[in-house]
C-alpha cells in the first residue's frame, strides 16, 4: 500500500513538471515611425470688446457687431464660423461702485483655405480684434498618415525582432505583447493682436508649416 502511494505520488509530481510551461527569453523593445506632415487647418479667433454705462447698450452693440461678423462670414464657402465666448461684467471705481460695463465677444474661425481665411479676416479686423491663429493637421488627414506610419512602424518592429533573433542565435521568435501609441503635437503661430485696420490693409498671407507626427510601437518578443 506505502509502495502505491509512492508510486502516485511521483506520477503527480512527474505530471506537474511535464505540464510546466517553458521559459524562453523575452525582450523588451521600442520602434517609432515619424513623418513630417503640412499643416492643412487655419484656426483663428476674432474679438470685439465693448463698454459702456449701461449694459443693454453693451449688449446691443456686441450683439450687432457678431451678428455682422457671422454674415460677412457666410459668403465664404471655404470657411467655417461659429460664436465663441461671451460674456459682460460690471468695470468697478472707487468706492467699489460700478462705472461701467464691458462686454466681451468672439468669433471663430476655420479652413483649409488659408487664401479664403485671411481675405476674412481682413474684412473682420475693420470691426473686430484678431485674438491669434493657430495651425495644425486635420483630423482625416491625421489618420490617413496615422494609418501609413502604424504600418512602417510594424515592419520596423518586425525588423527589429528578426535582428534580435539573429543576434542570440534564436531559430525562430513569436511576438508576445504589442502596444501602438501615436502622438502629434500642435505647432501654434505665435499668438498675434492687433487693433482695428482699415479696409484697405491688404489680406494676410500665411504659410502653415509642418507638424511632426510619430506612432511608436514597444513590445515583447520571445525568442527560442
Amino acid at each position: 500500500m506505502l509502495r502505491f502511494a509512492l508510486l502516485l505520488g511521483s506520477f503527480f509530481v512527474s505530471g506537474w513538471a511535464l505540464a510546466e510551461p517553458a521559459v524562453y527569453n523575452r525582450v523588451d523593445f521600442q520602434v517609432e515611425a515619424a513623418r513630417e506632415v503640412a499643416n492643412d487647418l487655419l484656426t483663428a479667433t476674432l474679438t470685439v470688446d465693448i463698454q459702456d454705462k449701461q449694459p443693454a447698450r453693451v449688449a446691443q452693440q456686441m450683439n450687432a457687431a457678431l451678428n455682422d461678423a457671422l454674415k460677412k462670414a457666410a459668403a465664404f464657402s471655404a470657411v467655417k464660423a461659429s460664436s465663441g465666448n461671451q460674456q459682460t461684467f460690471p468695470v468697478y471705481g472707487r468706492n467699489n461702485q460700478i462705472e461701467a460695463w464691458h462686454g466681451h465677444g468672439e468669433i471663430r474661425i476655420e479652413s483649409r483655405d488659408f487664401k479664403a481665411a485671411g481675405e476674412l479676416i481682413m474684412q473682420l479686423q475693420s470691426g473686430m480684434q484678431l485674438g491669434g491663429v493657430q495651425f495644425s493637421v486635420s483630423a482625416d488627414t491625421r489618420a490617413r498618415i496615422e494609418n501609413a506610419l502604424i504600418t512602417e512602424a510594424i515592419k520596423a518592429f518586425q525588423q527589429r525582432a528578426e535582428a534580435i533573433r539573429t543576434a542570440v542565435g534564436a531559430k525562430a521568435y513569436k511576438t508576445v505583447h504589442m502596444g501602438i501609441n501615436s502622438g502629434m503635437p500642435n505647432y501654434p503661430m505665435p499668438m498675434m493682436r492687433a487693433a482695428k485696420v482699415s479696409s484697405s490693409i491688404s489680406a494676410p498671407e500665411f504659410a502653415g508649416g509642418d507638424s511632426r507626427m510619430t506612432v511608436q510601437i514597444s513590445g515583447t518578443i520571445e525568442t527560442h
